[in-house]
């Protein structure tokens, strides 16, 4: 691998992780800065996302160390040559990277790109380069086209959504992923009807986008959590929130009474199978279960009530959002007060990493963001 840094390579403060499962720590390391068709971002805030953690505690150790960071905002401080599409100075939301050019990219959109492993995963450029060197030794980066646990950070041109400068970037970088893809799941594949009924299963903060984005489209909604404040936030949202510890009989039974026959349309955002069980088992006829949660590798469905109820199981790559459209048109929902994700937000400072990680997974913050002094 490359360990070159390019001509105008410079110091900046990124938190990594040095081995897998390792506590955040901060670090002065180099940075390159941008080269063709690269931008450099000054970060001003980062959404923390469980898939950096669960990332970061289950790649290989050969894999690091590593910068994590995919839900970026800041503002653009330099570009490289042949950028044209944003300018030092804009302020951008930056997204997960896609080439724009394979036919899958063409033919079903940016999330199914055929380069995405390596533009989004393997923490280097396709020379092998990294952008990032800590004390003179590789430092991978380059996670989702970002790793935005950093005050500087070299990213694509393509996955850059440039906004208006009068927002608040610091409650932005979300925009990015989980709120686009709790809201592209339902805006763009499942699509309901008014009065059709949705439940969303785990509702942090994809979940509650979900619920967030159904408001505008008059369906009936319900959350299935086991955390009373994700239930409480689930519920001001208009939906009907369901504790599955509490119930006499199975859950299934229960979402068939509460939908009338079962659900049209469900969302899994938890990844575990008897979660995954259930929710396919409490769709009615023909009804579309989504799920966006990594989890197990094998899940045994019942092929006989699959077949003979018509029920459609799928995934989702960020709601199969296109940022370019996504981030935009859910900010202006936002601003019309028809997509209220904001108050889902608590911030954090970098140095509180940490506690912001342990607050994630206990259920005390929904969408943790870690902001620059």
């Amino acid at each position: 691998m490359s360990t070159t840094q390019g001509a105008t390579a410079r110091t900046t403060t990124a938190v990594i992780a040095t081995a897998p499962g390792s506590p955040f720590e901060a670090r002065e390391v180099a940075i390159d800065g941008p080269r063709a068709g690269e931008v450099l971002v000054r970060i001003v805030a980062t959404g923390l996302c469980h898939t950096d953690l669960g990332v970061r505690d289950t790649l290989p150790d050969s894999m690091f160390p590593r910068v994590f960071g995919h839900e970026g905002a800041g503002v653009v401080e330099e570009v490289g040559e042949g950028v044209t599409s944003v300018s030092p100075g804009d302020h951008v939301v930056l997204s997960f990277r896609a080439c724009r050019d394979c036919e899958r990219c063409r033919t079903l959109g940016p999330g199914y790109c055929a380069n995405s492993t390596m533009l989004n995963y393997m923490g280097f450029r396709d020379d092998g380069s990294t952008s990032y060197l800590l004390d003179d030794s590789p430092l991978y980066g380059s996670f989702f086209g970002q790793s935005s646990f950093s005050r500087l950070a070299v990213t694509g041109a393509d996955n850059l959504v440039v906004v208006d400068p009068s927002l608040d970037l610091s409650r932005l970088g979300p925009y990015g992923c989980s709120f686009q893809t709790g809201a592209g799941t339902v805006l763009n594949v499942l699509a309901p009807e008014p009065g059709e009924s949705l439940v969303v299963y785990g509702v942090g903060a994809a979940g509650l986008a979900a619920l967030a984005a159904a408001r505008s489209t008059g369906a009936t909604t319900f959350a299935v959590d086991l955390k009373p404040e994700r239930r409480a936030a689930a519920e001001s949202y208009g939906a009907t929130a369901i504790d599955p510890t509490t119930l006499e009989g199975p859950l299934p039974v229960h979402v068939a009474e509460l939908t009338g026959g079962g659900a049209h349309h469900a969302v899994d955002t938890t990844g575990v199978t008897a979660v995954i069980k259930d929710a396919v088992a409490g769709l009615r006829p023909r009804g579309t279960l989504v799920t966006l949660g990594l989890g197990a590798p094998e899940i045994v469905l019942d092929s006989v009530d699959l077949m003979m109820n018509g029920k459609v199981v799928r995934g989702s790559v960020e709601g199969d959002s296109d940022p370019q459209v996504m981030i935009p048109r859910l900010l202006e929902m936002a601003a019309a007060g028809e997509f209220d994700v904001d108050r889902l937000i608590t911030s954090y400072s970098f140095a509180e990493i940490n506690r912001a990680a342990e607050d994630l997974e206990s259920g005390a913050s929904i969408k943790p963001v870690l902001v620059w002094d």
